[in-house]
């Protein structure tokens, strides 16, 4: 009867994992599979997570060594040192497959970063005007409006020539204006969440402001603001690069692909690979994270998928 009771217990769990179907990482990956931009795009960036990560294994010289006597010189040109220039030369000298591995850290270094910050302020400002309400709503709608209405660039070169330019300035610069998406997004969520049972239930139990705003509404804003996050990634890349490439950026001689660009426009007529490979680049890293977004955002959100059908 021991035996018999075990058995039937057995069957009842071993039918409850089957009702409960696959598991939400599996499901993720089956869908993943079934859309190869998606897995282009994940290759892609792993690709330039790693150059981030160690350089060295993959930048074949020093990115900041000069030498005139290798002035222009095209892709796959080989010194007399026999040192092969797989991507060619710049005006300095300079091998630019070493320059576009050791770049790559500094525009991811400078995406993540401003995601993280913009992520950290935009979250905590939506969250509260949305619980709150009221005149804390309004104030700080006013003000995300506002700051919407001041054109990004005019606000970039007045920050950093206030700041000067540098890594830190850089994020600060971005941050400063990205975190209002997440803001606002954030506020709409959280004002249709609040009204849920589960919230008026942990109010009625006597739980603090703070916990409910944390532990009750952070959760479940967390998988749109992931959505966002990875959206807004490959626009904090362009946003670097358009600011390195008029200048404002971090400062020469460190390695970045708008400055690579900004070096390369001058001689596009002469030494186009300069500027083309950079750019190809910035172009397929900023695809490449788009296209994992996408997948991230249907697999996070099905709401926007259905609209998006």
């Amino acid at each position: 009867m021991v035996v018999d009771d075990r058995a039937a217990t057995l069957d009842i769990e071993i039918d409850e994992d089957t009702e409960r179907g696959p598991s939400d990482f599996h499901l993720a990956m089956m869908e993943l599979k079934r859309r190869p931009p998606a897995i282009f795009g994940a290759f892609f960036v792993s690709l330039v997570i790693i150059f981030a990560l160690v350089p060295d294994l993959f930048s074949p010289l020093d990115p900041l060594s000069q030498d005139l006597g290798r002035y222009l010189k095209p892709p796959g040109y080989v010194d007399k040192a026999g040192d092969t220039y797989w991507l060619g030369t710049d005006q300095q000298g300079r091998d630019i497959l070493s320059r576009i591995v050791w770049g790559s850290r500094i525009s991811l270094i400078v995406g993540i970063a401003a995601v993280i910050v913009s992520g950290l302020i935009g979250i905590t400002v939506g969250i509260f005007a949305g619980y709150f309400g009221g005149w804390v709503d309004t104030v700080i709608s006013r003000i995300i409006d506002t700051a919407l209405a001041v054109p990004f660039i005019l606000l970039a070169i007045s920050l950093v020539a206030i700041l000067g330019p540098s890594l830190q300035n850089i994020v600060l610069v971005i941050a400063l204006r990205t975190w209002l998406v997440y803001a606002r997004v954030v506020r709409a969520e959280v004002l249709s969440i609040k009204e849920n049972e589960f919230v008026t239930g942990a109010k009625a139990t006597g739980c603090g402001t703070l916990r409910i705003l944390f532990i009750y509404l952070f959760p479940n804003v967390a998988s749109t603001t992931i959505v966002i996050a990875t959206l807004y990634l490959g626009r904090m890349i362009i946003i670097e690069s358009a600011l390195s490439f008029l200048g404002l950026g971090v400062p020469p001689p460190t390695p970045t692909w708008g400055g690579m660009l900004a070096d390369g426009r001058s001689f596009l007529d002469t030494a186009w690979w300069i500027a083309l490979f950079p750019g190809l680049i910035l172009m397929l890293t900023v695809l490449s994270v788009n296209l994992l977004g996408d997948w991230l955002r249907d697999v996070l959100d099905p709401r926007m998928k259905r609209l998006a059908e």
